[in-house]
């Protein structure tokens, strides 16, 4: 598995608000081309301030758009910049995530002449090797593989002139906190530093006064579900119904991300929503990285409509129009709950949050909803009801989905071999392929 960055043509910036930021033309044409000429809040707050070399702490939620928001004023100040070596570095929690942030950061570091690479696990050593031994101006890193390039003496970072750690909340809570101090020990203490996170808990804020340089502050969203396009179903179901209204829910229309609380769990839900007509895929580490990926891009290009997730796994899911959310299993706690409803209601959409619970859970999840900001009103519901109706649509249970029909879906792209002509005139090299 492999990463190309990808490329977009300019179009004409009239009109587009991101000038009025301070963006320069070349970048705001790349988003002009994309169809984004508006700047989030998050983007409009913070824009300015990285822009004039400040550090900034931005807190948004999921899908507020803060890779842009951190993106486009470290590219416009490295494009003025002189310097040689890599010089900027975005630090992300998840192989998903940092392959997405690299995917919008490369088309508009092409447009400045700017180079980015990937690094990531559980993708080829040597395009990374090779980016560093000729020289790249960003890296988009996850913390574990950057500081195995570090130990190895491949990758340095005495250049670097802005750092920025996104999602560090997550990154705290999967444990990469002793790689993260690691990679910022070894960039240079003066340089800038951007810091973004939808939560801001105490292994942020000991981050923040550690590393960071008097940082201006903005939060546009605050830590707590109260998104007004947003809504949340809190569903006290019969054990005997729930398996009836989960498969209802998620064969609703639209693209539904399902929790599981385990990679087993996810796995069983998937194939009892195949069994029951509803095309699920599931998604968590036990999974190979390719088949990650490519579990994930179904689910991203549509083919995929309902993909079911443990929330280590789904930390990575970035997809804007996600409608709703399913909790089959019940979150740990008012943080999880907030990441969960972080993948609905994106970008202004609408989103649902529908929680299916039986009746012990009920006072777990009052108090976590609590955490989360969430008025928690519990409704009993039963498979015919109208609610279910209302948020589902009709009852239309189709076909099975076949075990073989889903493999092919997120089968690897069959290789097939190239033909060369040799000195004896046919045949094909060994080891001639491609996809």
């Amino acid at each position: 598995m492999d990463w190309t960055a990808p490329t977009v043509e300019a179009a004409s910036v009239e009109g587009s608000g991101f000038l009025g930021l301070g963006v320069p033309e070349k970048l705001a044409g790349v988003l002009a081309a994309l169809d984004i000429t508006e700047p989030f809040p998050i983007q409009a707050a913070t824009i300015p301030d990285a822009l004039a070399g400040r550090d900034v702490l931005g807190r948004g939620r999921t899908g507020s758009g803060k890779t842009l928001g951190f993106g486009l004023p470290m590219l416009a100040r490295l494009a003025e910049s002189k310097g040689r070596g890599t010089r900027g570095i975005v630090l992300v929690p998840t192989r998903e995530l940092a392959m997405q942030v690299a995917d919008v950061l490369a088309p508009l570091a092409k447009a400045t002449g700017l180079s980015v690479q990937l690094v990531a696990g559980g993708m080829p050593y040597g395009p990374q090797l090779r980016a560093f031994e000729r020289g790249v101006d960003v890296v988009v890193a996850t913390p574990g593989r950057l500081v195995d390039l570090l130990d190895q003496g491949a990758a340095s970072l005495a250049n670097i002139e802005i750092t920025v750690l996104d999602e560090a909340d997550h990154m705290a809570d999967l444990g990469f906190w002793p790689a993260v101090t690691r990679i910022v020990d070894e960039t240079p203490a003066e340089g800038q530093r951007l810091l973004f996170s939808a939560t801001l808990d105490d292994a942020v804020d000991k981050l923040v006064k550690r590393y960071m340089h008097d940082p201006v502050h903005h939060e546009v969203d605050p830590g707590q579900a109260s998104v007004s396009t947003m809504r949340h179903e809190f569903w006290l179901v019969a054990p005997h119904h729930k398996n009836d209204l989960s498969n209802r829910v998620a064969g609703r229309p639209g693209r539904t991300l399902v929790f599981a609380r385990t990679q087993q769990g996810a796995d069983r839900i998937a194939v009892r929503l195949r069994e029951s007509g509803v095309l699920a895929g599931a998604l968590h580490g036990g999974l190979t990285q390719g088949a990650r990926a490519r579990v994930l891009n179904a689910f991203k290009d549509g083919r995929l409509p309902v993909l079911v997730a443990t929330d280590v796994a789904a930390r990575g899911i970035h997809v804007d129009d996600v409608s709703l959310v399913l909790q089959v299993d019940p979150p740990a706690n008012g943080k999880d709950y907030l990441h969960r409803a972080g993948r609905t209601a994106r970008a202004g959409e609408d989103g649902v949050v529908v929680s299916l619970l039986l009746r012990h859970q009920r006072r777990q999840v009052a108090m976590l909803a609590q955490q989360a900001g969430v008025k928690a009103e519990f409704v009993t519901v039963e498979p015919d009801d109208e609610i279910v109706t209302e948020i589902a649509g009709p009852d239309t249970a189709g076909q099975p989905i076949s075990e073989e029909e889903y493999a092919a879906l997120v089968a690897p792209p069959v290789l097939q071999r190239r033909p060369r002509t040799g000195p004896r005139g046919g045949g094909a090299r060994k080891g001639g392929w491609r996809r």
